[in-house]
């Protein structure tokens, strides 16, 4: 059975290793750390932070009287948020000039960060094709986890108030989670795949691992691929709280609430943002002389057939993720320099993914070659957007040669031990491959791997 197992594989990777190689020309963000992948990276291994306190104005529950809006906000348990931050400066997001185009009526905020980020990721590409051709070989593959609930409360607002006939006929197209994906390929006239994944937390990674095979399988020659999140509003955190999901002792020091892998996590941190990236086969953008971040190498997906919130005690999913990714890179564990993991800060998940990610890298983990964060303790968990920014992060961990840290890490969990441990500030190294967690709700688990292009 093991030469089963044996000959099986190999074929697998000889065919894995027959299809086109993929890589990453261009990056767009919209974070908590700011607007653009330069000011977002920055603050990043400098050891910012994104979180601030919610106030009553990013509820998101127009329409109400004062005494409503006030209940709500008290009778919220967190109130801690990742927040984008808005407006005319440097770094900043100008939400107005995302929203208020000719499309404006159909754009809800997720589509928006969408728009924001795919044209930073395509201008950064220098990918930006007239002729039908390109265009009809260039698709889009962008999901998210939520879609616009505040949108929807605004709508069942109206029947409430037996006021239906006012629903806009733009409602439907607002919520729907595939109308980022359309926005952008209409924006751009892209009239290659057309997709959108929704995989929770997931999504962003799922996105880009998707759009990867598409690549690979000659569906396309360009991705414009990744996640978007919009769900700082009372009903998501509302909703999360009764999950017990979220972090609740820190809403005096919200800096300090997400804090991945720390003995004293109490729970995630909600974000929103959008992360994108162009991925490109790698013939294509070498024959327009294209600038390669780094070849994305390896893609694993899994479910842990489970639980609807909780990974499995001993991270089986995680790992299988993780191992399948690495199977068809045909690196060897030891080559991978760099894990951002996908640890939220909740007391379960951090410590189950420690054990997965040691089982994985076994003596490359516990000799403490192997470098590992969560850059959530920076930026909150963005849910859908999560997997594409966070993917973001390990491809320029590659290609800076630096580790991202992993903020607020005061007293490690005693799961890790001797060198086997996640890095609290930025380290400079060489980073030849980094691999990217992401596990959403209902089990499902996608693991991103890239490398140098030069490995």
């Amino acid at each position: 059975m093991a030469r089963l197992r044996s000959l099986f594989s190999r074929r697998l990777f000889s065919s894995v290793s027959s299809f086109r190689r993929v890589v990453v020309t261009g990056l767009g963000a919209v974070t908590p750390l700011g607007c653009g992948v330069e000011p977002t990276w920055r603050r990043l291994i400098e050891g910012k932070c994104g979180i601030r306190a919610i106030r009553p104005e990013d509820l998101r529950i127009d329409g109400v009287d004062e005494a409503t809006l006030a209940y709500t906000y008290e009778q919220l348990p967190s109130k801690v948020a990742a927040v984008v931050p808005r407006g005319k400066g440097e770094g900043e997001y100008n939400e107005e000039a995302w929203l208020q185009s000719k499309d404006s009526k159909s754009i809800s905020a997720f589509i928006a960060y969408a728009l924001c980020a795919a044209d930073e990721a395509l201008t950064d590409a220098n990918w930006l094709p007239n002729a039908t051709e390109e265009k009809e070989r260039t698709g889009v593959s962008l999901g998210g986890g939520i879609g616009s609930i505040s949108d929807i409360f605004d709508a069942s607002k109206l029947i409430n108030e037996k006021k239906i006939r006012r629903l806009s006929p733009y409602f439907v197209p607002k919520i729907l989670i595939n109308m980022a994906s359309g926005h952008v390929s209409m924006k751009y006239g892209f009239q290659g795949p057309n997709h959108a994944a929704v995989t929770a937390c997931a999504t962003g990674a799922h996105s880009i691992g998707d759009a990867t095979r598409m690549i690979q399988f000659g569906d396309a020659d360009v991705m414009v691929a990744g996640g978007t999140e919009c769900s700082i509003d009372a009903l998501s955190i509302a909703g999360f709280s009764r999950l017990r999901a979220l972090s609740t002792k820190y809403n005096a020091t919200p800096e300090a609430s997400s804090r991945p892998f720390d003995c004293d996590r109490d729970g995630f941190v909600i974000g929103e943002g959008a992360g994108v990236m162009v991925l490109e086969a790698f013939e294509h953008a070498k024959e327009r002389g294209a600038k390669i971040y780094a070849e994305v190498c390896g893609y694993g997906m899994s479910g842990d057939a489970y639980h609807i919130t909780q990974p499995q005690n001993d991270g089986k999913g995680a790992m299988l993720a993780m191992r399948r990714a690495i199977g068809q890179s045909g690196l060897h564990p030891n080559e991978i320099d760099y894990v951002n993991a996908h640890a939220t800060s909740t007391p379960i998940g951090d410590a189950i993914e420690a054990n997965a990610i040691k089982s994985v890298f076994s003596d490359h983990a516990t000799s403490g070659a192997l470098a590992l964060s969560s850059t959530k303790g920076a930026i909150g968990h963005l849910l859908g957007a999560a997997g594409a920014v966070e993917a973001i992060f390990s491809v320029l961990a590659i290609y800076h040669g630096v580790a991202p840290g992993t903020l607020n890490l005061e007293k490690i969990d005693p799961v890790f031990e001797g060198a086997y441990a996640p890095l609290v500030h930025a380290k400079k190294m060489p980073i030849r491959a980094a691999l990217s967690n992401s596990f959403g709700f209902g089990g499902t688990n996608a693991s991103l791997l890239f490398s140098s292009p030069t490995i």
